[in-house]
């Protein structure tokens, strides 16, 4: 990405310097830091979303389709002057290009999450969200191949683990946005330059997730 010490601190100094606001901050870090792409979404209150649709089946929790993605790469500049012509709406990040999110019920992410880090395993980005889920953020095409993998691991019936696989064509609400009017998402695990661009292989996590999944319902 040929990201540099000056640029990185360019970014993060870059509202105190130019009045510029934190979520645009934020959204500059993704495309500038991390490289992923972002997606301006929409927002929830009193249950009605801000895409306009009366009859919305995720207020709050979708991308506005209206909007244009902010690509990989995108300056602060470019990022506050997109974001101008959507103000107010949340962050979300295209799942399936930069990585694979693998999704289990919040205790069982966050008691993995112990388990995994005292392995020495390597670890991307990891967030909750307001639904009471935990995200862990993994290299691409793990979606596509999870139940599969979970197969060759043991586990005949993967739908019992209550631990899904999100790829291409989702979309996840990225900290410190609001989601469905529930709340912020938090990160669990911060992303680092060394794990946002190159996320683990699922197969790294997979064998601790499904036990502790598996525990956790039992």
């Amino acid at each position: 990405m040929g990201f540099t010490i000056g640029g990185i601190r360019e970014i993060r100094s870059g509202s105190r310097r130019r009045g510029r606001s934190s979520e645009c901050t934020a959204v500059a870090e993704f495309t500038g830091l991390w490289g992923w792409d972002v997606v301006p979404g929409a927002r929830a209150a009193a249950g009605a979303c801000s895409c306009g649709l009366a009859d919305c089946r995720t207020p709050g929790a979708h991308p506005l389709s209206f909007a244009p993605q902010v690509p990989a790469g995108a300056t602060l500049d470019e990022v506050t002057k997109a974001w101008a012509e959507f103000p107010g709406a949340s962050v979300m990040l295209p799942v399936g290009r930069a990585f694979d999110v693998i999704e289990v019920a919040e205790p069982a992410g966050r008691r993995a999450l112990v388990r995994l880090e005292r392995m020495g395993l390597p670890l991307g980005p990891v967030t909750a969200t307001p639904e009471g889920r935990t995200q862990f953020f993994v290299a691409p095409g793990a979606a596509a191949g999870l139940p599969e993998l979970l197969y060759r691991m043991g586990w005949d019936d993967p739908t019992s683990l209550d631990l899904h696989g999100l790829g291409p064509g989702t979309h996840i609400t990225a900290p410190p946005s609001d989601r469905g009017g529930l709340g912020p998402v938090q990160w669990l695990r911060s992303p680092a330059l060394d794990t946002a661009t190159k996320p683990p292989a699922a197969r790294l996590l997979l064998g601790t997730l499904a036990y502790v999944a598996h525990r956790s319902r039992a």
